[in-house]
């Protein structure tokens, strides 16, 4: 029996993750360091209150198998620039850093379509370079799934991202070849792939959004 530690459990794929988790049976306990009490409770769960501006106050408490990070932000909720690197770029590559060091045995995060290190713009560029930074830190296991648009419900009205996934979704029967990875997908399937990605034999580590569909179908 394993042990989870998952960052970000409140958000969208987070949550759909915790649920799942709690129902896997190679799991007998779930680490999740939060801010503030969740929604949801279970013998599994141990709650970590958290100050992610301050990861040595809990360093020692990432221990266990297998890490899921799902922690991510926007320039409206961050619009500090240094908040918002500190958030999609400090905090994961510390995180992994910090698992690695503590043995933890896999970890597996939610980056995005079209990540790249070399991207000018912040977002991508940031989940390039955390991609780069996990790659390098050979855990026994890595998944990085990058997922297109996020269908699911939200806790945040976010009207500008609403539109792109409709208008996606009407253009998602010609999304074939080398853009089908560009189809919007359930977060609930990414949860899905995150678990199986932990616990099958599969020989791969960079998973795009339809290669995630396809993972769980």
């Amino acid at each position: 029996m394993k042990t989870a530690l998952i960052f970000g459990s409140s958000g969208l794929v987070g949550k759909k993750l915790l649920s799942q988790v709690i129902n896997n049976s190679n799991y007998s306990k779930i680490k999740i360091f939060v801010r503030s009490s969740p929604d949801i409770s279970d013998r599994k769960i141990e709650m970590i209150n958290t100050d992610f501006k301050d990861l040595e106050i809990i360093k020692n408490l990432i221990t266990g198998d297998d890490c899921f990070f799902c922690i991510g932000t926007t320039k409206k909720n961050s619009p500090d620039k240094s908040e918002y690197r500190r958030v999609e770029l400090d905090l994961p590559k510390k995180i992994a850093q910090i698992s690695k060091s503590n043995n933890v045995k896999s970890f597996i995060f939610v980056s995005s379509g079209f990540a790249d290190p070399k991207n000018s713009g912040d977002y991508l560029k940031f989940k390039g370079l955390v991609e780069e930074e996990i790659k390098s830190l050979n855990f026994e296991k890595i998944g990085i799934l990058r997922p297109s648009f996020l269908l699911g419900k939200r806790k945040e009205n976010r009207v500008g991202e609403k539109i792109g996934i409709f208008i996606f979704k009407l253009l998602s029967p010609i999304f074939v070849g080398p853009i089908k990875k560009m189809k919007p997908i359930h977060s609930e399937k990414v949860a899905k792939a995150m678990i199986k990605i932990a616990n099958e034999n599969i020989q791969k580590t960079i998973f795009e959004s339809n290669e995630i569909s396809d993972l769980v179908r």
